[in-house]
């Protein structure tokens, strides 16, 4: 062969090689999108947070935000997750009346282990000191960790200091979680010193409820098959107690009758409510009007958490690199740049310098979680022993429909439209007609 052709030929080769390696590159960056799916626009902020705390992140950030208003949001992301392709979710969000679906039950085989993004997951939660109940809820049936929380969701009494200093001489929470409990017979006990003295314990009966629901041992399943733990049966008694000796305003949670009680608007002044860091300063806060500073927390009757949001990567996803580092700063950097002492400190948004509880309790012991609406308390020492109280081993990924099919009937038995019995069967039978669950 002639030299000349040699030499082309041999340029031709190394042009070409040039061209494929330069393709070989540009593939092993892989894509520059991540889609993230949320309920709020609460994770979505957390990613503009963590670009610009970190310069050289260049993937652009897709959002897609349903609310879970009339449950749209569940059967959209479980589309999504199914469908696959370029649109499908790389990270998504599940709040706890439905997190157990995506860590769990039935779409948890989308969820990438916290493992294989490459997370040190035992050592980061030592670390952190993340709270049992949110592991456990986060993990799924091999064993994994697949999920995880950003705020500590486990649950106070929130009581208002005049009306404890009226009817037991004080305010101090050390003394007042002695008198609210431990234990719905001392909580009783104290409902009747308050009705002594003209005040209800609570506002409606949804205010224990969720200490009940939440600290129950067992969830609405076992075993396949609709469980009534008697913790949770209970309730129907403890409902009828307060409505039947009015220590409450027989308002329903979320209703404007329940609001008003915040601010001294209702019938009769109630002594608190139970819920975590959240219900104070997103919820409370705003409705107090001039009880703001009036308030304190001490630890509840009964050991439970409320609420919180899961955040989990597709295992599908193309950009599993990108999503470690992302993750890890959200559910696992206790260091104080990351977002949870962020959060814990209010400086996450300066425009809006809320304090809340959050998952790590490393980050809660190093930071200031005094807050002007407990007049100065600092809600971290009852926020971080009150997450280790908690337990994740009740949920079920059918709560949020099985808990309004239960409470709808609790409300008929104590309204004095059903008896007990009744209100049993008829709760039964509604689980029965709408799930796909063994109901004995």
């Amino acid at each position: 062969m002639p030299k000349k052709v040699i030499t082309i030929l041999v340029l031709l080769m190394f042009t070409v090689g040039i061209v494929f390696a330069s393709g070989n590159q540009e593939a092993t960056k892989g894509p520059k999108v991540i889609n993230i799916w949320s309920f709020t626009d609460e994770v979505p902020k957390m990613l503009d947070k963590y670009k610009e705390l970190h310069p050289d992140f260049d993937y652009e950030i897709k959002v897609t935000i349903i609310a879970t208003t009339d449950g749209a949001y569940q059967p959209a992301l479980d589309q999504a997750l199914v469908g696959g392709g370029a649109g499908a979710p790389d990270l998504f969000a599940a709040e706890s009346a439905f997190v157990l679906k995506y860590t769990q039950g039935d779409m948890s085989s989308y969820a990438a282990s916290y493992k294989s993004l490459g997370i040190d997951v035992a050592k980061k939660i030592k670390e952190a000191d993340i709270a049992k109940y949110t592991v456990d809820i986060g993990t799924n049936p091999k064993g994994e960790l697949v999920g995880l929380g950003y705020q500590a969701t486990g649950g106070a009494f929130i009581y208002r200091r005049s009306l404890a200093k009226d009817v037991w001489g004080t305010d101090d929470p050390k003394t007042i979680k002695n008198k609210i409990g431990p234990g719905w017979d001392k909580f009783f006990e104290a409902a009747a010193a308050l009705k002594a003295k003209g005040y209800g314990i609570v506002s409606g009966d949804g205010d224990v409820w969720h200490a009940v629901e939440n600290g129950s041992k067992k969830g609405w399943i076992v075993d396949g098959a609709l469980y009534i733990d008697p913790e949770r049966e209970a309730f129907l008694d403890i409902s009828k107690k307060l409505k039947d000796n009015g220590y409450h305003n027989d308002t329903q949670d979320w209703t404007d009758a329940w609001f008003a009680d915040m601010k001294d608007a209702g019938p009769k002044k109630v002594l608190g409510y139970f819920g975590p860091a959240w219900l104070i300063n997103y919820v409370m806060a705003g409705n107090a009007g001039p009880t703001y500073g009036d308030w304190a927390i001490c630890e509840p009757p009964v050991g439970f958490f409320w609420g919180g949001t899961w955040v989990i990567a597709n295992k599908d996803s193309k950009v599993k690199d990108a999503l470690k580092g992302i993750i890890e700063w959200i559910t696992l950097d206790s260091s104080n740049t990351g977002l949870q002492y962020l959060w814990a400190n209010g400086t996450f948004n300066p425009d809006n310098p809320t304090k809340d509880a959050v998952a790590s309790g490393t980050v809660m012991s190093k930071s200031n979680g005094k807050l002007d609406f407990l007049a100065g308390q600092n809600m971290f020492d009852v926020f971080v022993p009150a997450g280790a109280f908690a337990t994740g081993t009740n949920k079920t990924q059918y709560d949020e429909t099985i808990n309004r099919f239960f409470r709808d009937q609790v409300r008929e038995y104590t309204q004095g439209n059903k008896s007990r019995a009744q209100a049993i069967t008829d709760f039964k039978q509604m689980v029965a007609d709408n799930l796909d669950v063994i109901v004995k």
